[in-house]
């Protein structure tokens, strides 16, 4: 009886034990624009194995075979890179290899980050992704917080000379202000309020931690007609 009772409070302790092991799942936010999309084609990874320092990143992310490697610990959502990559608000969802990029035959920065996040952690983590190429942030991921735009001279003086309404073109432009924006925090709030729906393994006891937010810009080469977007 004595060592029943021994094995039974070692068995509980072990319960509990483990229940204080389960760390908040740790939640990075990928956002940006054409960048955080992804354009690298998953042919040119070859090219990683001629450079020291890229030589071994290329082992995490491929097995011996040469196919990607399937991260078993890392997940990732994303919406921006389905569809035209532009205004379609597709969800692709999964543990994290190839193919998160702008296509299924891309990769993004969530790849090599995911990995490493998952070595320096050493567990479980979910990557939310938003990207939409073309993109800006003085308007299309404006911050609400930062009001409405304020137009610079150089602006104005080019809607005077088109012959335009400079209060009906101000207002018009800013109707476009912070849609993206509102859509990379409708979609993290989407998959926060649902983690089993992309993590199945997630316990919700063990709640979730917002670990880091990461922002990738796109290149865009404006030009001085493009008045909207100078």
């Amino acid at each position: 009886m004595k060592w029943m009772m021994i094995a039974v409070v070692v068995g509980l302790m072990s319960g509990v034990a483990s229940q204080a092991v389960a760390k908040p799942l740790k939640v990075f936010i990928l956002a940006g624009q054409s960048n955080m999309q992804g354009h690298a084609h998953v042919s040119t990874l070859d090219s990683m194995a001629d450079d020291p320092k890229t030589a071994p990143i290329l082992k995490e992310m491929r097995n011996a075979d040469g196919a990607p490697r399937v991260r078993e610990k890392v997940w990732t959502s994303q919406v921006g890179c389905a569809g035209n990559g532009w205004s379609d608000i597709i969800e692709q969802k999964g543990r994290l290899t190839a193919g998160f990029g702008a296509s299924t035959s891309e990769i993004g920065p969530e790849f090599a980050f995911g990995i490493y996040m998952e070595k320096a952690l050493g567990e479980p983590i979910l990557l939310i992704k938003t990207a939409w190429g073309g993109r800006n942030l003085i308007t299309d991921f404006r911050p609400p917080s930062a009001g409405k735009r304020v137009f610079n001279d150089y602006i104005l003086k080019r809607w005077k000379e088109m012959g335009l309404n400079l209060e009906q073109e101000s207002a018009k432009n800013n109707e476009k202000c912070s849609v993206f924006y509102h859509h990379m925090i409708e979609h993290v709030r989407k998959v926060l309020a649902d983690i089993n729906r992309v993590v199945p393994e997630y316990d919700p006891k063990q709640s979730y931690e917002l670990a880091g937010f990461v922002w990738f810009q796109g290149f865009i080469a404006f030009r001085k007609s493009n008045v909207t977007h100078a």
